[in-house]
């Protein structure tokens, strides 16, 4: 007489065969590799929105010293202009609590640069400042605070009531007799007049992490004009 149950106690007793271990393995395998690739993308993605954060915080805190520059402009009767652009680089004298801050904003080599001088209380420091400011190097505008990934820009001035190119000609203004300017029969009768307001366009290079075109439009308050 045969006992229920006796086969099936003998293939519980045998174990699992070669292939069931083969698939068991596989099916793990194959388990693991997804969690890793899940991993993995979370990883990625988290990466690269900690990187997007970081790459618009650099260009937020860049454009707040931007309009926080235009909007202290103060034009000496020292340089040729309290704001000069030459299409790459635009300089400008600020006012600060100590004196007057030549700062000279300039792309090279898709980067966007901010460089600024001690502030100064005398004339010739400033014309210091502004020369100094012709002759940076690429190494110490890399050391400066900056904006990787730009194409290019342009600027505008709004002056007589309409925008134009930063680099035609501005509006002539009587010399100030009582500005700290060069003196004797060389010395120049007119100065160009500070616009009201500053554009300027971005354009962004591929791979840059920004998309399209930033404009960004100041009104420039500026005493001594």
């Amino acid at each position: 007489m045969r006992r229920p149950g006796g086969s099936s106690l003998r293939r519980a007793a045998r174990g699992f065969t070669l292939i069931e271990v083969v698939v068991a393995l596989v099916v793990m395998a194959v388990m693991s590799v997804m969690a890793w690739r899940a991993v993995s993308a979370l990883t990625t993605s988290r990466e690269h929105n900690e990187a997007a954060m970081e790459r618009a915080e650099t260009l937020q805190t860049l454009m707040r010293q931007w309009e926080l520059d235009l909007r202290e402009v103060q034009d000496s009767g020292v340089v040729p202009s309290a704001l000069a652009f030459d299409g790459a680089t635009l300089r400008m004298t600020r006012r600060r609590e100590t004196g007057l801050q030549l700062v000279a904003w300039q792309l090279r080599d898709g980067r966007l640069s901010r460089w600024e001088s001690a502030p100064v209380v005398n004339r010739d420091d400033l014309q210091d400042a502004w020369f100094r400011s012709q002759q940076l190097s690429a190494e110490e505008l890399r050391a400066m605070p900056g904006l990787d990934g730009v194409l290019g820009w342009q600027m505008f001035f709004f002056r007589g009531n309409a925008w134009s190119n930063a680099q035609s000609s501005g509006e002539l203004v009587p010399q100030d007799p009582a500005a700290s300017s060069p003196t004797g029969p060389n010395a120049p009768k007119q100065r160009v007049a500070v616009p009201q307001g500053v554009r300027m366009r971005l354009q962004f290079g591929e791979g840059s992490g920004y998309r399209g075109e930033l404009v960004r439009e100041v009104a420039v308050e500026s005493n001594g004009s």
